[in-house]
């Protein structure tokens, strides 16, 4: 991919990496939404969104795209950045590129007219993505734990990529793992890795007697008459995105301690999770002939 024109709006450490690597390629960049930045971005920034989207083939959003369906996750930014503005703005020939795009920007692209793609609708995307996800989720039990992962009793809440990546780098660790889930081809699959496979009628009886515990699931799998059997002295690392699996406000009253990590790639690896995105947006570009 070269002799492309990109303007990346918004974003986390990650699209400040991408963007290094889009032009290393060969590319021009414009970026847009990180006026507020304490750090030095190596690049120029536009001063208008308008111009820097008409200038460009490809314009990238932030991974994950919006926190409320209406403005762009831009954390070095001062100002809020509205999806609608950017789509207004855009024409039926550019492609725009961000993660977890919701059912209303969905909508809102299609009176535009603008073609989307979301990242992490995609697998090879969404597979590499859990690397680093679940590093990080691991750095965290570390820190936060008095025990060695070695020796250690977890459990992993759901057996889909995340699942998978953090039960085999605990599994690789020396703990002794226990991955919760639903269907009997995924607890097959447990069993031949040689993890102990838990039913989801069967997690009462496990819950409790495990010294960490890597939810994956986003919705209320942990409420307050699961987490009353949890081990007071344990932890609860949530990896799932909004709404989240955990009863926050049940978990504090019981005095558990739920740490909900979200993001977990831009704050632990934003340079190698930025190589993962440029990858699959070339990946994107060369199926769609951009």
């Amino acid at each position: 991919m070269k002799d492309k024109k990109f303007t990346i709006v918004g974003g986390d450490l990650r699209n400040v990496k991408l963007a290094d690597l889009i032009i290393s390629q060969g590319n021009k960049v414009n970026i847009y939404g990180f006026n507020s930045a304490t750090f030095d971005i190596g690049i120029e920034e536009s001063g208008d969104l308008g111009r820097a989207i008409g200038e460009a083939d490809v314009v990238i959003g932030p991974t994950p795209c919006s926190s409320d369906e209406e403005t762009l996750n831009a954390p070095f930014h001062s100002r809020r950045i509205f999806i609608n503005d950017i789509f207004k703005k855009m024409s039926k020939n550019q492609l725009f590129v961000a993660g977890r795009l919701g059912e209303k920007i969905s909508q809102l692209a299609d009176v535009y007219n603008v073609y989307t793609v979301d990242l992490l609708e995609r697998e090879d995307m969404a597979v590499l993505n859990a690397i680093p996800t679940a590093e990080g989720a691991i750095q965290i039990a570390m820190e936060e734990m008095p025990i060695t992962l070695h020796g250690s009793q977890s459990l992993v809440l759901g057996f889909g990529r995340v699942g998978k990546m953090t039960a085999k780098m605990l599994d690789g660790m020396g703990s002794n793992v226990h991955v919760e889930a639903r269907k009997h081809s995924d607890i097959a699959w447990i069993r031949g890795y040689g993890y102990r496979p838990v039913f989801m009628t069967e997690l009462a009886d496990y819950i409790g007697k495990v010294d960490v515990i890597f939810n994956t699931i986003p919705c209320g799998i942990l409420n307050r008459d699961m987490l009353e059997k949890v081990n007071k002295d344990g932890l609860i690392i949530d990896l799932a995105s909004k709404p989240g699996g955990v009863d926050f406000a049940s978990a504090k009253e019981l005095g558990i301690k739920v740490i909900w990590a979200l993001s977990l790639p831009g704050k632990v690896a934003p340079v190698t999770a930025a190589g993962f995105i440029k990858d699959t947006i070339n990946n994107i570009i060369n199926e769609l002939g951009v």
